[in-house]
């Protein structure tokens, strides 16, 4: 007589330490160039992109050696039409240091169509493949492709070279996904730099921490701040 097999339960998942693989130096080029992984941070006065609008966004661009080859940032005009969502404005009132963030957007607005295009060309000068990474890349990465296709008409990441920074530490520390957050990750992976809420510092502090976990993965020697940055 067969018998049913009982369901494996979820907890039983192993916590796993990080696996790390031997770097090949040059691995990480692609047709002749190497990737530069663009951190990207946006600030929104809401949900949803095109129900409301993005109000700035900045991108911290390193290469796999942790140097920081270039950044961009810029502050956006409202879409017309678009509204602000009342949680998201909740958000920007709930404490001072979110209200000088908030302001801090406000400063030297630009056309989004106009900064979308400045954008794409910065892209373009960058010494390799720009590859884009956010934390998390399905809040950020939306942003960013709604504003370029509206704008530019199309995203110069394409549809789908965008590394997601929570499910990368996902994979890696063998954990269950809603664990993975910068309060459990390992210690190392952190450099000693501010998280404000102001795009540009949110973009440099999380770009140095997945380099960081890339190269403790790939079996890298670990690069304490930014090498080429005062």
């Amino acid at each position: 007589m067969l018998r049913a097999r009982r369901p494996r339960r979820q907890n039983a998942i192993p916590n796993l330490k990080p696996k790390s693989r031997r770097y090949r130096p040059g691995s990480e080029h692609m047709g002749g160039k190497p990737e530069i992984y663009c951190m990207t941070d946006i600030e929104a006065d809401g949900k949803c992109p095109g129900l409301s609008s993005m109000l700035s966004f900045a991108t911290a661009a390193f290469d796999v050696d942790k140097n920081l080859v270039g950044t961009f940032e810029a502050n956006l005009e409202l879409l017309e039409g678009a509204e602000p969502s009342p949680d998201t404005t909740a958000f920007w009132n709930e404490s001072e240091a979110n209200k000088k963030a908030y302001a801090a957007t406000r400063v030297n607005v630009q056309n989004p169509a106009d900064a979308m295009k400045a954008y794409a060309d910065w892209l373009k000068t960058l010494p390799g493949q720009p590859i884009f990474v956010g934390y998390p890349a399905v809040y950020d990465f939306k942003w960013i492709d709604y504003y370029c296709v509206k704008f530019l008409g199309n995203n110069p990441f394409s549809f789908s070279r965008a590394v997601d920074v929570k499910s990368y530490a996902w994979a890696v520390l063998g954990r269950h996904f809603q664990s993975c957050s910068k309060r459990t990750m390992p210690k190392q992976w952190f450099d000693d730099l501010p998280h404000t809420h102001v795009a540009i510092d949110d973009a440099i502090e999380q770009g140095a921490m997945f380099i960081n976990m890339m190269r403790e993965t790939r079996g890298m020697t670990a690069i304490k701040g930014i090498p080429n940055r005062a």
